[in-house]
């Protein structure tokens, strides 16, 4: 991992805020994926390197230099 790219273990907020330091929060990501909400359990597509839930608001980020992968994903919180 290089400099500048917050890894899965990091925590949803704060793999969320790298994000949106580095200005890529609604930035589409190179291929969509389809997850199962880790709090209402309902699935949704993540296109945006953050992107919410659309039944219950929780938010989800990842990191360009993970976003090929589900497993990177990390929830940040409802509404966060």
């Amino acid at each position: 991992m290089h400099d500048g790219c917050t890894g899965p273990d990091a925590g949803g907020q704060a793999v969320v805020n790298k994000v949106r330091m580095m200005g890529f929060s609604r930035m589409p990501i190179p291929m969509a994926l389809e997850l199962t909400c880790s709090n209402c359990e309902k699935p949704f597509t993540m296109t945006h390197f953050e992107t919410s839930c659309p039944e219950c608001g929780m938010v989800y980020g990842v990191t360009p230099c993970s976003a090929n992968n589900p497993g990177a994903v990390q929830a940040a919180g409802i509404g966060y």
